[in-house]
């Protein structure tokens, strides 16, 4: 270039602006313009789906940084601060959370609208302390998304379009490393709002994806992630998991996140294994922040995979340690819920209560069978034959005072009057004038027994 030229325009520009103080003041406003054009969106919103019990809102409380979080229901509102530390800027992710009810989904249309559409990433919550059910859990929430997304009143231009973005992102995904590399003069590039701009401008890629990825392309970002893992020890302790077992429940959530081209995360919130990346990777995948972790797949509890980076021949490597299975088996087949526990060991019968006028005939019966006196209501002290020891004994009644067979006699056909009524059943006191007589008489035993100085029923007396 010829430097004299370049003076030249430079001092011809200073001169059209009159002072190089302008010049300055230009350049500082166009700066500042174009960093606006960088700051952190506020519209951006993510949904959590997940049966009750998966640890949604626990999960939200991690992201936040809370250490108490207070859980909602229906439909659950909260935010998380997002701050971008290389360019001083910072803003708020919106978070909906959706009770695992089936009967809330219906509140669906206020977390996800048409509007909201474009800028919503979708995580989908499982449970490691369910294994058996979180391959129909996923499948059953990717449906009532799906449904949800069916019935927006988005046109077909627009649906094509984000279904073409979510596939221009699985192909261009690069290793964090390679994208280092490319980038070096730039480390802090942001490759992710680059592609997004690339995306709207129509930018494609015609290359075809690879086998059984994004079979079922909802348009949208999508995050399974698997809440506490740190429970696999117990499944491998008390229901004889082993490494086969995690391994085909792996094979067949990773089969999932292909279908639906998600990102897979196993989180323990408890030990807090992989909340800080699942916090760095939305952050990525929403604003374009850095994410430089590569796909972990060595530890079984704390697996994580970018969107983009898995394919069926990588997830065929787990077949080798199937043993005892295949891995196209029905899931449930072989992730058996375990049957339900009986505390206590052997289970003692069940004793059914016998019913209260069928035992108060049988006293009755056997008072009779003593030789007690019948129902009389003359007089209650009437003596009576005493009767054997071991009858005593079984029925629980002292011969010691005179006249307790007639008095618990008339006693209990008086409460069998009382509950019948006068009617059939069993033995009763003729008319209301003997009920009458029979209180009368239990009365003034009663009364008789707390004058005495012994126990009438202390089968331990002397006279026994």
């Amino acid at each position: 270039m010829d430097t004299n030229g370049q003076a030249n325009g430079l001092k011809s520009k200073k001169k059209e602006n009159g002072d190089g103080k302008d010049n300055l003041w230009s350049a500082i406003l166009e700066e500042v313009q174009n960093q606006g054009n960088t700051k952190l969106p506020s519209n951006k919103n993510v949904l959590v789906l997940g049966d009750n019990e998966t640890g949604k809102t626990t999960l939200v409380a991690k992201l936040q940084g809370v250490e108490d979080p207070k859980k909602g229901s229906a439909l659950e509102y909260a935010y998380i601060d997002v701050r971008d530390e290389y360019r001083d800027d910072h803003t708020r992710l919106s978070v909906w959370v959706l009770d695992g009810d089936p009967g809330h989904t219906n509140l669906l249309k206020f977390a996800l609208s048409e509007e909201t559409f474009p800028h919503t990433l979708v995580i989908l919550t499982v449970a490691m302390t369910t294994p058996w059910g979180i391959l129909d859990q996923l499948q059953s929430w990717a449906s009532v998304l799906g449904d949800h997304i069916d019935k927006l009143n988005l046109t077909p231009e627009h649906r094509l379009q984000s279904k073409k973005q979510q596939v221009q992102k699985w192909q261009r995904y690069t290793e964090p490393g390679d994208e280092m590399e490319a980038s070096a003069s730039s480390p802090m590039k942001r490759s992710s709002r680059n592609l997004s701009d690339d995306l709207e401008n129509g930018d494609d890629d015609d290359s075809p994806l690879p086998e059984a990825v994004l079979t079922t392309n909802l348009g949208l970002d999508i995050v399974v992630v698997v809440t506490k893992t740190d429970y696999m020890s117990t499944l491998e302790k008390e229901h004889d998991y082993r490494d086969e077992h995690f391994d085909f429940m792996q094979q067949w959530i990773r089969r999932f996140c292909l279908q639906y081209g998600a990102a897979l995360f196993y989180t323990s919130a408890k030990e807090d294994k992989n909340c800080d990346l699942l916090y760095k990777y939305l952050t990525h995948r929403i604003y374009g922040l850095p994410f430089r972790t590569p796909a972990l797949i060595v530890e079984k509890d704390a697996v994580l995979i970018p969107a983009g980076w898995d394919s069926m021949k990588k997830i065929s490597i787990l077949y080798e340690n199937m043993q005892s299975c295949k891995p196209d088996d029905y899931y449930r087949d072989i992730i058996v819920q375990p049957a339900t526990r009986k505390s206590g060991g052997s289970r003692e019968a069940e004793v059914q209560a016998e019913d209260e006028q069928t035992f108060l005939q049988r006293q009755v019966a056997a008072l009779h069978a003593l030789g007690a006196a019948p129902p009389r209501a003359d007089s209650p002290l009437r003596a009576s034959p005493r009767p054997h020891q071991s009858e005593i004994a079984r029925i629980g009644v002292s011969p010691g005072t005179p006249g307790n067979e007639g008095v618990l006699a008339n006693f209990f056909n008086s409460l069998l009057y009382k509950k019948t009524g006068g009617g059939g059943g069993g033995a009763r006191v003729d008319g209301a004038g003997g009920a009458a007589a029979a209180r009368s008489d239990a009365a003034a035993e009663l009364d008789r027994l707390t004058r005495t100085k012994r126990s009438p029923l202390d089968l331990n007396s002397s006279d026994c």
